[in-house]
C-alpha cells in the first residue's frame, strides 16, 4: 500500500460530523434533564391535598319532583324540573335518597342516568353525571383511529401521549404544589416530555435530533420572551378564582404559574412545527441530492411560512374559543375596546398568544438552518 499525504486524507462525512456534534449537545442535555428530574421529583405527590366529601357512583332508579322554594329577591326562578329527590342505586351504599341540584343553571337528571352522589355528612346530594363510561368510549375511539391510520407510528404517538400525562400529573403539578419554582418545574418537565416523546414517536434519527435542538432553542427563546412580557405588561397571573385560591392557599407564585403555562402550552405546537420543518428539509435533500445549504433553506422556509400562517390562526382561534364566555360577558357590558384589551384575563391571553407565536416564528428558521446544515451536499454547499 502506498503512503498517504495528510492533505488527501478524507474528512469525516458531513453526516458523521453532524451526528457527533448533535450527540455532543444532546447527551449533556439529556443527562442534565435526568438529574434535574430525579433531584426535583416530588417526595410526596399527595402533599397538601385537602380531603373532599365522599363521592359515590350510582344509577338513578326514580325521581320525585317537589315544589321549588321561593327564590330570594333578585334571584331567578328555579327550574321546576330540578327540584326534588332522586332514588339512586349504588354498589357500595345500596339504595339511597339524594337531593337534586336546584340552583341556577343546574343540570337535569332522569331515571337511568349514571351519576355522582356526594355525601356531605348531613345528606346526600346528586353532584353531576358520571361520564366515566362515555370518556372511555371516546378514548377507545381515539386510540383506534390513531392506530388504524398511523399503525406503529400511531402506537408510538399514543405511548408519547401517555408519557406526557404521566409527567404532567406526577411531576409538574405535584412539584408546583410543593412550592418548587413553577418556571424550573415547567422547564425540566417540558424538556423531559420533548426528549422522550419526540424520540419515541419519530425514532432516534438525525432528523428527529434536529427537531429536538430546534425545539430546545425556540422553547428557551419563548421562556425568555414570556418572562420579559409578563413583567412589561404587569401581569400577576391572577385572572380567576382558581389562580387566586392557589396563590392564597398554597402560596404558589402565580406569575411563575402563568410563565409555566405558557412554556408547556407552547411546547405542543413547537413540536409540530420543528418536526415538520426537519422532515421537510430531509425530504427535499433526498429528492434533490445536489442541493446546498442555501437551496435547502430557501425551499424549506417557503413551506415553513405557509405552515406558520395556518398555525397562527389556529392558536388565536384556540385561545378565543377557550375565552368565549369571558368575551361574551365583556361584550354584554358594552365596554370600550381599550378597556376590554386592558382586562387582565384578555391581556394575559394576548401576551400568551403573541409570545407563543414569536416562538413559533423563530422555530422555523432555526430548525430549517440546523437541518439544512446536516443535509446539504458538499458540492451544493459551495454553489449555494
Amino acid at each position: 500500500m502506498g503512503a498517504h499525504h495528510h492533505d488527501h486524507v478524507p474528512d469525516l462525512p458531513a453526516s458523521g460530523r453532524a451526528r457527533l456534534a448533535t450527540l455532543a449537545v444532546l447527551v449533556p442535555l439529556a443527562l442534565a434533564t435526568l438529574v434535574a428530574l430525579v433531584v426535583m421529583w416530588p417526595s410526596d405527590t399527595g402533599s397538601g391535598a385537602q380531603p373532599g366529601p365522599k363521592r359515590i357512583e350510582g344509577t338513578i332508579s326514580a325521581i320525585a319532583l317537589k315544589d321549588c322554594p321561593e327564590p330570594l329577591a333578585g334571584e331567578p326562578e328555579p327550574d321546576p324540573e330540578t327540584c326534588g329527590e332522586a332514588t339512586v342505586r349504588t354498589r357500595t351504599e345500596g339504595l339511597l335518597t339524594a337531593l337534586l341540584p336546584s340552583g341556577p343553571g343546574s343540570q337535569r337528571f332522569q331515571a337511568g342516568d349514571e351519576v355522582i352522589v356526594v355525601d356531605t355528612g348531613e345528606f346526600y346530594q346528586v353532584s353531576d353525571h358520571d361520564r366515566t363510561t362515555s370518556l372511555w368510549w371516546f378514548g377507545v375511539a381515539f386510540a383506534l383511529a390513531v392506530v388504524a391510520f398511523g399503525r406503529l407510528r400511531g402506537l408510538a404517538s399514543l405511548a408519547g401521549l401517555a408519557v406526557t400525562f404521566v409527567i404532567l400529573l406526577t411531576f409538574i403539578v405535584p412539584g408546583i404544589l410543593q412550592g418548587q419554582s413553577p418556571l424550573l418545574v415547567a422547564v425540566v418537565g417540558a424538556s423531559t416530555i420533548m426528549l422522550t416523546v419526540l424520540y419515541l414517536t419519530h425514532g432516534f434519527t438525525l432528523t428527529t435530533s434536529m427537531a429536538v435542538l430546534g425545539t430546545l432553542v425556540s422553547l428557551t427563546l419563548t421562556a425568555l420572551l414570556s418572562y420579559g412580557s409578563i413583567g412589561f405588561a404587569h401581569l400577576s397571573g391572577i385572572t380567576d378564582e382558581s389562580a387566586l385560591y392557589l396563590g392564597m392557599s398554597y402560596q404558589i407564585n402565580t406569575e411563575g404559574l402563568l410563565l409555566a403555562g405558557i412554556i408547556i402550552g407552547s411546547l405542543g405546537v413547537l413540536d409540530d412545527v420543528t418536526v415538520t420543518q426537519a422532515a421537510t428539509v430531509a425530504e427535499l435533500a433526498r429528492a434533490n441530492p445536489e442541493y446546498g445549504f442555501a437551496a435547502l433553506y430557501r425551499a424549506a422556509a417557503r413551506v415553513g411560512r405557509a405552515h406558520i400562517a395556518s398555525v397562527i390562526n389556529t392558536i388565536v382561534l384556540a385561545y378565543a374559543g377557550a375565552s368565549l364566555p369571558l368575551l361574551i360577558l365583556i361584550s354584554v357590558a358594552a365596554q370600550p375596546l381599550g378597556e376590554v384589551l386592558a382586562n387582565p384575563a384578555i391581556a394575559q391571553e394576548i401576551v400568551r398568544s403573541v409570545v407563543g407565536t414569536l416562538g413559533l416564528i423563530a422555530a422555523v428558521p432555526i430548525t430549517t438552518a440546523l437541518t439544512a446544515l446536516t443535509r446539504s451536499s458538499r458540492r451544493g454547499r459551495h454553489r449555494g
